[in-house]
């Protein structure tokens, strides 16, 4: 590629130029930091994908003597790591679909009949497919952005780029970000001693021993983070997604097979919406909100599904390590249609089975012990294996700044491994520490939801969005003014609002819901040895 910079077209050229006829041109421009010099990224040797929105970040531009540095293509980054002993662009759509089935097809989807309880059937279905669509949107715009800067190995970059390449913002979000990874992390460990209990029964002889099950599962986690390429984890993905697609399959099945619900009482203890008593004790499904339904209450139903729903933290991850970042979509849309039909699916079987009275979270706790032990123990892959993907990201951010450009990177050395298996033992034991501290499923995935999904979710993709357009705008790709571009608009202005809407009001709903289990004694305390079984 020519290291000269051609100049901007003229006005007249770009009346005469569709958009199409732009996004598919050969010539690309190269942005410098001079004012008005706005270039087109190319996704490969004939296509352009679109203006960047400013200058290659120093911290990810790769080094070179090539004087084109700046301009970083992904058939580039493939031939830069030619001979590498470790090559990280090599997944596949198909791969990359297997991550993201791994990264959604997770445990949370046994929230949904708790938030379904919560809510309402009727609420609780249009949610899962609004929650969907918006999801579905926002990570087609961070694919867009990945395209147009295909330098970017992480949310982090993207966070600097988007706030006008502020170190702060880079601070900030890189904060969030492995603090959201290791939430995660510490949810799995949570979930794994819940396991384990459940296994096991309750043993009053033996000392703590919920904490020394959250320590196995959080050093039986580290061993399997310790692969470095996506590539091999994408392998383990499958095995992960397909036993957890068993799992909530046989919850489902197992829901309406047995003849009552765990905990059942025959008595007439829970009313419903319109203040009928059950009969005889039998599960109550209702179409909207019980009467009882607090605000709070709702607001951390809708965290949870939404929590299910949002992974878009990974997602530049995923997009830096395939052979062909313009083939995401197949993968993204194929996640997103299954998930939608199984999420739906499951918690709407498991919820008209179980009813509001006899419902728990996860929703393996309202069947009955064999049945129970029998669903659950299909999850374990899922236990382990989401909990790694999330460390294994973790674990690259730091581990790729640590070693940028160099040997240790790419090659196998005592120093690479050794760091990269004590930055992911760091991240398991700060897991641990979490788990002890939220030891409980609900309030720590709305807890989540709300503090780092509101920015890695929503607002984001929506400021992605209009400094995407602004860059189209000075690179001259005029957009015809019509109803479509202006509810295009619009439906981003919603986007970061509901970001906004999640940090404020969803975090004093996560508190307030953490704070009051704490009150009623209806968890147990942190570092508990209680049995957390369900």
């Amino acid at each position: 590629m020519s290291s000269r910079t051609p100049s901007p077209p003229q006005d007249s050229e770009r009346e005469k130029s569709p958009i199409q006829d732009a996004m598919n041109a050969s010539t690309a421009f190269k942005e410098d930091a001079r004012p008005g010099l706005w270039s087109w990224t190319k996704l490969d040797d004939t296509t352009a994908v679109g203006p960047r929105i400013g200058p290659v970040l120093q911290s990810v531009a790769i080094a070179s003597s090539d004087t084109d540095d700046s301009i970083v293509t992904a058939e580039r980054q493939h031939e830069l790591e030619k001979g590498n002993a470790i090559q990280y662009r090599t997944c596949s759509w198909q791969k990359t679909a297997a991550l993201l089935f791994s990264e959604y097809i997770c445990l949370a989807i046994m929230s949904f009949p708790w938030s379904y309880s919560v809510l309402g059937l009727v609420p609780g279905l249009i949610l899962t497919v609004v929650v969907c669509l918006v999801v579905l949107y926002t990570s087609l715009v961070l694919w867009e952005f990945c395209l147009r800067h295909p330098e970017v190995r992480d949310v982090c970059d993207i966070g600097q780029m988007l706030f006008w390449n502020k170190e702060w913002a880079w601070w900030a979000t890189a904060i969030m970000f492995l603090l959201n990874n290791t939430f995660i992390q510490g949810l799995h460990v949570v979930v794994g001693a819940e396991y384990l209990n459940t296994m096991t029964g309750t043993d009053p002889g033996v000392a703590c021993r919920t904490v020394s099950f959250g320590i196995i599962v959080a050093l039986a986690c580290w061993l399997c983070s310790l692969p470095r390429t996506f590539n091999t984890l994408s392998k383990l993905g499958v095995f992960s997604a397909f036993f957890t697609f068993i799992s909530v399959l046989l919850a489902a099945v197992f829901s309406g097979a047995q003849k009552h619900p765990a905990g059942y009482d025959p008595r007439p203890s829970f009313t419903s919406n319109g203040g009928v008593e059950s009969v005889g004790g039998n599960p109550i499904v209702t179409a909207f909100p019980v009467r009882s339904a607090t605000y709070i209450a709702c607001f951390n139903a809708f965290l949870n599904i939404s929590y299910t729903f949002i992974g878009q933290i990974t997602l530049p991850s995923f997009i830096a390590e395939m052979r062909e970042p313009k083939d995401f979509p197949k993968a993204l849309w194929a996640c997103a249609i299954a998930e939608v039909i199984l999420f739906s699916v499951v918690g709407a079987v498991i919820y008209a089975y179980t009813g509001n009275q006899y419902m728990t979270a996860p929703a393996f706790g309202s069947l009955q012990e064999t049945y129970k032990k029998a669903a659950f123990s299909f999850m374990i892959p899922t236990i382990i294996f989401l909990g790694v993907l999330y460390a294994s990201v973790s674990a690259r951010f730091i581990f790729f700044r640590i070693f940028k450009n160099s040997h240790h990177k790419t090659e196998h050395t005592i120093t690479g491994w050794a760091t990269w298996a004590g930055i992911l033992l760091t991240t398991w034991l700060a897991a641990f520490v979490i788990a002890e501290v939220i030891p409980f499923f609900s309030s720590l995935l709305s807890l989540m939801s709300s503090l780092f999904d509101s920015f890695f979710g929503f607002i984001f993709w929506g400021v992605a969005y209009f400094r995407m357009r602004k860059a189209d705008s000075r690179a001259g790709i005029a957009r015809k003014r019509g109803i479509g571009t202006i509810l295009l608009g619009l439906t981003n202005i919603i986007i970061i609002l509901v970001g906004f809407l999640f940090l404020t009001f969803g975090s004093y709903a996560s508190v307030l819901g953490i704070l009051e289990a704490y009150d009623t004694g209806s968890v147990r305390s942190v570092f508990s040895c209680a049995s957390n079984g369900l």
